[in-house]
């Protein structure tokens, strides 16, 4: 068995901590410490071998959806990593190294992740869904030493062959190393020592507003800081937790890999091409979940269907990605009896913001500061703390679940560190309780006849109507007011683009809305997304500014004035 080391110990006992208080916020947030992880420290070895070994638990549960599935307990993950580390030691993979990992929810993308780290080489999360231009990009600013990919992907993968080392998963390709082969190596990793300093993750950033940005993350700012992320699900030893998440990006490692494998708890997959409410449901019943985080559009098409009645095991539910509608908070508690918490972080951290377990649920906000992370809100005109402003990390209280900055990027290091904070880009408000409530991106929230006009406050409301999928508010440039709301919107199947359909959906908002929030324009459209998902509204307000500056009206535009009239009263 791996023995434990002084830090395995520390790690466990701020671990063990947070779980005592599971539901007890207040003595929690007054006295957990992050522990005092010194010299080497690697957490695929000091930490996941150390539960591991000799541990017949599931680890990882995979369910394909024509019903085939796999289990890989904790000792035999453990294994199954060892061997993989050898083989890539023997390729030429070592400390430091990057490896580009392309994969999908298989059993291969943990043990990669766990024998890359073992390794002391860095894991470059990507997902699959990029083409080729973009893999060129990300192998060059990264300097990838190898790649990991599914063979079916492989044909995007561009350069000499003698580029990078090149590993494929699955059918044999020609110039690819057969991943397979690994299962041949008798099992002798080399023992690194890696510096809590040394790099463990990079990320690229989805890019909504430019060019993605390169996030990278050390032996402890993911590994340990995801303590956070862990009290906020509240997964407990031998829990089986499931999380709706694509591979390649950050939320994957927060909810598929650390935060579980931290508490000892089973990772439950169901891979699915194309949702089907009532086969989640069937899942969640018959792996008796405990934890279940999806993102809200999952939430939102969970409550179209029949959600019966609550699922034997499951005892914590939430939400990520985006800010919860409270409707559909309501709707779930009243079928369930459970509350879907909402959680907030980034990328560049771990979990930041949260609503804990056994904690009041306020509709609309999403929660308060987790323990150990030093949150403020800073007012970004006078520098000052406020109960209104940008969401920052103190960095005078050293928040250990932190990036350490951009790569190649020291402009934008310095911009996101700049006043002794961290700066998400977030404006949020917090109420005399400590709740804080998100207002929107900094570059999003903008101004109308003298009011702050947060587009996520006036975007929940119009999905609260039954045409609308989704929905995302800009301003659109006004020689009078400055700037109106402007609304573009996906219809729900059934309902028609026409002028009835925008009146119903207006009429919607006005019923909800104060006047000076009026969405005074409306757009039928598809969305434009990065990669990830993640709406791209800076095309939207670009398309406004453009035909504003042209002085061109929008054909496909409805407006408030024509379908309200005056003499229509308000």
């Amino acid at each position: 068995m791996t023995r434990p080391t002084k830090n395995t110990v520390r790690y466990r006992a701020a671990r063990d901590h947070l779980l005592a208080l599971a539901a007890d916020y207040a003595t929690a947030t007054a006295t957990f410490e992050w522990p005092e992880i010194t010299g080497d420290f690697n957490w695929a070895v000091d930490w996941f071998d150390v539960i591991a070994r000799g541990n017949d638990r599931t680890a990882l549960w995979i369910v394909e959806e024509d019903g085939r599935e796999e289990r890989v307990s904790f000792d035999e993950m453990s294994r199954r990593s060892d061997r993989l580390a050898t083989w890539l030691s023997e390729l030429g993979v070592g400390h430091g190294d990057r490896v580009i990992l392309m994969l999908g929810n298989q059993v291969q993308l943990w043990e990669s992740m766990l024998a890359i780290a073992k390794l002391g080489a860095v894991t470059v999360p990507t997902t699959a869904a990029l083409g080729a231009d973009d893999l060129a990009d990300r192998i060059g600013r990264a300097g990838a030493r190898a790649v990991i990919a599914d063979a079916a992907d492989t044909a995007k993968f561009p350069g000499a062959q003698d580029d990078y080392i090149r590993i494929a998963v699955g059918e044999p390709v020609a110039g690819w190393h057969r991943y397979a082969d690994a299962d041949s190596v008798v099992p002798d990793p080399p023992r690194v020592g890696t510096a809590v300093t040394d790099e463990l993750l990079v990320y690229f950033t989805s890019g909504t507003t430019s060019k993605p940005k390169m996030v990278p993350h050390t032996q402890i700012s993911y590994p340990v800081g995801h303590l956070s992320t862990m009290y906020w699900i509240g997964s407990r030893p031998g829990d089986v937790h499931l999380a709706i998440s694509a591979p390649g990006w950050a939320k994957h490692a927060w909810s598929c890999f650390f935060a579980p494998w931290i508490a000892e708890a089973t990772v439950f997959v169901y891979n699915y091409r194309r949702f089907d409410a009532a086969a989640l449901l069937a899942q969640l019943r018959r792996a008796e979940v405990n934890t279940f985080c999806a993102p809200p559009t999952v939430w939102r098409m969970l409550i179209q269907s029949d959600l019966g009645t609550r699922p034997d095991g499951l005892r914590e539910i939430l939400g990520a990605g985006e800010p919860l509608n409270p409707d559909v908070i309501a709707t779930v508690e009243r079928a369930w009896g459970l509350t879907i918490r909402d959680g907030f972080g980034q990328t560049e951290t771990t979990l930041q913001i949260g609503n804990t377990p056994g904690q009041p649920v306020k509709p609309g906000s999403m929660g308060r500061p987790v323990p150990g992370v030093p949150v403020a809100l800073v007012d970004p005109i006078s520098g000052a703390l406020a109960d209104e402003g940008e969401i920052c990390l103190d960095l005078r209280r050293h928040p250990i679940n932190l990036t350490t900055g951009y790569l190649a990027d020291p402009e934008r290091t310095a911009a996101a560190m700049a006043d002794g904070y961290y700066h998400t880009g977030d404006v949020a408000v917090r109420d005399d309780d400590g709740y804080i409530t998100y207002i929107g991106r900094t570059d999003d929230v903008f101004k109308s006849s003298d009011y702050k006009v947060s587009p996520f406050e006036l975007e929940s409301v119009l999905i609260e109507h039954p045409a609308v999928v989704e929905a995302a508010v800009v301003p659109q440039p006004d020689d009078t007011r400055l700037a109106v709301p402007k609304a573009y919107v996906t219809l729900a199947a059934g309902w028609p683009a026409d002028r009835e359909t925008a009146r119903a959906v207006l009429a919607h908002a006005r019923q909800r809305l104060a006047p000076y929030l009026r969405v005074r324009r409306l757009e039928f459209a598809e969305l434009p997304k990065t990669i990830s998902g993640k709406i791209r509204r800076v095309e939207l307000r670009r398309r406004e500014e453009q035909a504003h500056r042209d002085g061109i009206g929008l054909e496909a535009e409805f407006r408030d004035e024509d379908l309200f009239p005056p003499s229509a009263g308000r």
